[in-house]
């Protein structure tokens, strides 16, 4: 089972993460204010497969875990289809602007498969 981590810069993620359950992950979402800052500790905490993190700049979380544990990341992104290229290229940790929708999640986490699989 694929674990993602979710850490959002206003303490949300809940949507995505009932993306990321339909899809056959484990979700785990960090709490509260500020949480993308924290996404690269609770990866290696929870021995997770994939980061995604949200702030309005869609880059903070991501380059911060990427700098602190070497993770593979891709941020600036608007798009579901973005992060899906993203995992395509080998990305582990993805930075977005505010997407706190179900679809990211299922796409990101079906798309981590796959890649996964190949």
């Amino acid at each position: 089972m694929i674990t993602v981590v979710i850490a959002d810069r206003m303490g949300k993620g809940q949507n995505v993460a009932k993306g990321v359950e339909a899809a056959g992950g484990r979700a785990v979402v960090v709490p509260g204010m500020g949480a993308d800052m924290r996404l690269g500790d609770v990866m290696q905490q929870e021995k997770a497969d994939m980061g995604i993190s949200f702030c309005g700049s869609g880059g903070a979380g991501a380059l911060t875990a990427s700098t602190k544990y070497g993770y593979p990341e891709r941020h600036g992104m608007r798009s579901i289809q973005e992060g899906v290229t993203a995992i395509e290229d080998g990305k582990t940790v993805l930075g977005f602007g505010f997407m706190d929708v179900e679809e990211l999640g299922q796409k990101l986490t079906e798309a981590f498969e796959k890649k996964q699989s190949n």
